[in-house]
């Protein structure tokens, strides 16, 4: 495979990155982490406003229709921006399952108010640790008596959960089926808690429904095929934003090695943290690597996309993680501190981590997938 973005997509990064580097500071990343706001609300509406939001929603649903591979490079400055913006729930997942499975009226309904970040997206499956399956879900949809379904059942750590619009749920329609309901949070029926994280900047809740309305996404006891194809679409889009991450950490990491000196020379001349760096840079190339193979494999709509995006969601993890970590460790003392950035990247690398399920979950699906390959 020989693939890179093209010109233009490389413009639209660098469009992009101008952008967020003018009202995505980190600052204004800072001012929601100690703030009462969950999120930055005029930098959503000022990225759906540009079009940003709706690069990968069709044209005819509100949104640009450039494609995934526009999204991936959007989702990596975002990531470097480390921007308090819903960006994953609303945009990666809950459009892709509306592209995915809504009927006309959900798009309409919904997918132009995602695209100019008029409206926020929350995905709610998980109501255990572990991997969703029909066997981990309790919450159930039964017939209402205006002839309507209801939801019943808890879902926990939604991510954007106390401040969405619009939820995706995974729930049984009958014993070991299980279906996606759209529900739209405003209803009655609905109560959200906050849930303290890691990362403030992105917020989560538990959903408690009880006779909550909703709508069927897609068809009956399809739920569980749905979500496998929309995930893999996410974990290539937020595999960009991890990457974006770990890039960012990697060069502060390597500025401050370059500029703080002991013993009256660079610190960076140090074996121990020459090392350090070097780890750190080749942990984000191989993510690099395998988000390309994956972002092709998106665009192309190539059968490798399975292995591919759990191959680039195992590497951009690691190489996010390890970068935001061993970059606190190369700032020294300081890099503990609320002085400097690293805590950003640090908190927003270990959430990410547990985004769209932990990474032993996306280990143990690549480990199988490669195990069918084989086989096969």
């Amino acid at each position: 495979m020989d693939f890179d973005f093209s010109p233009e997509q490389k413009q639209l990064k660098d469009q992009v990155r101008r952008y967020l580097g003018d009202r995505c500071d980190s600052g204004a990343v800072r001012a929601i982490l100690d703030g009462p706001e969950p999120y930055d609300r005029a930098l959503w509406r000022g990225l759906g406003e540009l079009g940003y939001l709706g690069a990968s929603i069709p044209e005819s649903d509100g949104g640009l229709g450039l494609g995934h591979l526009e999204a991936c490079v959007i989702a990596e400055e975002l990531g470097r921006a480390v921007a308090p913006v819903p960006w994953d729930s609303s945009i990666a997942q809950v459009a892709e399952c509306l592209v995915e499975a809504g009927s006309d009226v959900q798009r309409s309904r919904w997918l132009p108010r995602l695209a100019a970040g008029e409206a926020v997206g929350a995905v709610a499956l998980a109501e255990r640790t572990g991997r969703v399956t029909a066997a981990s879900i309790r919450c159930t949809a039964r017939a209402a008596s205006d002839g309507g379904v209801v939801l019943d059942g808890t879902k926990l750590a939604v991510a954007d959960g106390d401040v969405a619009d619009v939820a995706v749920v995974a729930a049984l329609d009958a014993p070991g089926s299980v279906s996606l309901y759209l529900v739209a949070l405003e209803g009655p029926g609905i109560v959200r808690t906050p849930v303290q994280t890691l990362d403030p900047t992105r917020s989560h809740a538990t959903l408690v429904f009880d006779g909550a309305h909703a709508q069927r996404l897609g068809a009956p006891g399809q739920g569980l095929e749905i979500l496998e194809r929309v995930l893999d679409r996410a974990a290539v889009l937020v595999a960009f934003a991890q990457l974006g991450g770990a890039d960012r950490a990697l060069e502060s990491a390597v500025a401050y090695a370059q500029g703080r000196f002991a013993f009256g020379r660079p610190i960076g001349s140090l074996q121990a943290i020459k090392h350090l760096l070097a780890d750190m840079y080749v942990s984000a190339t191989l993510a690099r690597s395998n988000c390309y193979w994956a972002a092709w494999a998106l665009s192309t709509g190539s059968s490798e996309l399975p292995v591919a995006a759990a191959s680039a969601r195992v590497a951009a993890t690691q190489a996010y993680q390890q970068c935001a970590r061993d970059g606190l460790q190369v700032h020294g003392g300081m890099g503990f501190t609320w002085a400097l950035d690293c805590h950003l990247h640090y908190r927003r690398s270990n959430l990410l981590a547990l985004s769209l399920g932990a990474l032993s979950q996306w280990e143990d699906r690549l480990v199988g997938l490669l195990r069918e390959g084989v086989a096969a």
